[in-house]
């Protein structure tokens, strides 16, 4: 029997119901509306249910504390509003991906480097980070008609995979699984002169040990090995909010240039810290960065 045909369990098809309701919802609003109520939700609801709150203070003491407690409290809802406007964006289809494509938001110091990627047919390596909307980013490269691919975690809850997953292809495709099917595929793509976006701000148990606002942490090493390995760009790219809450400046970094894959994932380690610091509600401050190596999130 086939992952899909199982039947989910109980806990499962509950919490993703309770979703499909939330979201089934807010699509009567009209997309403004919508977007901006999900943010509250998440601020409001989700963020303190989940215990976001408490992960987000956690951090933020180990990060920077120098900030004041009316700092951190004003973070705390934040960040999850930025979460919930994100994930309202990509259930929202062609009225998100249609506003991106109008807008063509790209720039950044790296734009010219992915035009020349692109004439040359030459494979590019997209880091990004849980930062801004990262399917702001896929809808501006795919308006403009570049091969932009990504490889992604299917989630835990396989009711939500259902529909979370086409709701990512419908802003880009091609999709990558996590997993051996998946790997040989997404290499095959890169291997031809695919460009494809890569995560790389989430503590990795198995990564090199680097800093991260000047804490050290486990970071993965793969997207700077396959720039080297498929002779490949590699740049940092993400979809910034504005401060209207709903478009974007989606910023292309420059060039991490070719060495040692701990020196360059460093530089984009670095690159991302800077944008944090200039945008800080809009980093996933709710993953455990910082934790130690063997510990369960």
């Amino acid at each position: 029997m086939s992952q899909t045909d199982t039947t989910p369990p109980l806990r499962d098809r509950v919490a993703n119901g309770a979703f499909l309701t939330l979201m089934g919802l807010a699509r009567i609003l009209p997309y403004n509306r919508r977007v901006t109520v999900m943010g509250w939700f998440f601020a409001h609801v989700l963020g303190p249910l989940a215990g976001w709150r408490a992960r987000i203070r956690d951090n933020l003491a180990k990060a920077r504390p120098d900030l004041t407690p009316a700092q951190v409290a004003h973070l705390t809802r934040a960040v999850p509003n930025n979460a919930g406007r994100s994930l309202a964006e990509i259930y929202s289809g062609e009225e998100f991906t249609g506003r991106i494509h109008d807008a063509d938001p790209l720039c950044g110091p790296g734009l010219p480097a992915l035009e020349q990627a692109f004439a040359a047919h030459r494979p590019v390596i997209l880091a990004v980070a849980h930062f801004g909307n990262y399917d702001a980013m896929r809808a501006a490269l795919t308006g403009r008609g570049w091969p932009v691919g990504a490889l992604y975690r299917p989630m835990n809850n396989e009711a939500f995979n259902r529909h979370y997953i086409p709701a990512m292809q419908a802003i880009a495709e091609p999709m990558f699984p996590r997993g051996r099917s998946g790997l040989a595929a997404m290499l095959r793509f890169l291997k031809g002169g695919g460009w494809l976006s890569l995560g790389y701000d989430q503590f990795d148990d198995h990564g090199a040990l680097l800093r991260f606002f000047g804490l050290p942490t486990r970071t993965v090493l793969t997207p700077a090995e396959l720039a080297i390995r498929y002779e490949a760009l590699i740049l940092p790219i993400a979809g910034i909010r504005q401060p209207d809450g709903l478009s974007f400046r989606v910023e292309v970094g420059a060039p991490i240039p070719h060495g040692e894959p701990a020196q360059m994932m460093q530089a984009l380690n670095d690159h991302l810290e800077a944008q944090v610091r200039d945008h800080m509600d809009q980093w996933f401050w709710v993953h455990r960065r910082w934790k130690q190596r063997g510990n369960t999130d």
